[in-house]
């Protein structure tokens, strides 16, 4: 089973998957794979640089993530192309480390962390999506806590997303972290039990 984990900023995605992969799950971060995408020879490497110009490439010959947001921030037809560029390559791989831990255990449960799930498209990669849900002022003061920014800077990120209203809408489960740690663990924790009660079924 692929589950597909999303959630805004500061919504507290990335612990949620933490937490899921001490529970056994194999979790593929795209954010991560994001960052592999730009490495040097790689296919989406040679095209960003094709389309936004040599000088986003520094002097180790890597893509300067600062000089190319620099070209993309604001201006949604460039962020488009970048997107159509790098999101292709992110799915790609992450289809491809699927297929491999499916291949060695058809039984093991796979997270897909990805922030932009909706937004890229990739629902039809995974069998259930789940959504960490934090209101926009809730998630404002979480960011601002733990990363030590502008409270108006960080809002004005969240407001360039997907509402967290949206993304609730469009998921199967919603895990609700408006609480505490220890709520959002037990809520994690019961699904993951429902899921395990059902992968012998599956797997038979």
């Amino acid at each position: 089973m692929v589950i597909g984990l999303t959630g805004g900023i500061a919504s507290g995605k990335s612990t949620a998957a933490r937490h899921l992969r001490t529970l056994g799950a194999h979790v593929i971060d795209a954010d991560v794979l994001g960052h592999r995408a730009y490495e040097p020879g790689t296919p989406a490497y040679l095209e960003v640089v094709k389309t936004f110009g040599n000088d986003i490439v520094d002097a180790d010959g890597k893509i300067d993530r600062k000089t190319l947001g620099a070209k993309v921030f604001g201006q949604p037809e460039n962020l488009t192309k970048l997107t159509n560029i790098v999101w292709p390559e992110i799915r790609r791989m992450a289809e491809a480390e699927i297929k491999s831990v499916h291949d060695a255990d058809p039984s093991k449960v796979i997270v897909l962390e990805a922030a932009v799930l909706f937004e890229a498209g990739w629902e039809d990669t995974v069998g259930e999506i789940w959504v960490v849900s934090l209101d926009r002022d809730a998630a404002a003061q979480r960011a601002c806590a733990r990363d030590g920014v502008d409270k108006v800077a960080v809002q004005k990120r969240i407001d360039a997303q997907m509402t967290n209203e949206d993304r609730v809408k469009r998921g199967e489960i919603v895990i609700d972290n408006s609480g505490s740690l220890a709520e959002l663990l037990t809520q994690l924790d019961e699904q993951w039990q429902r899921i395990e009660h059902r992968l012998p079924r599956e797997v038979s």
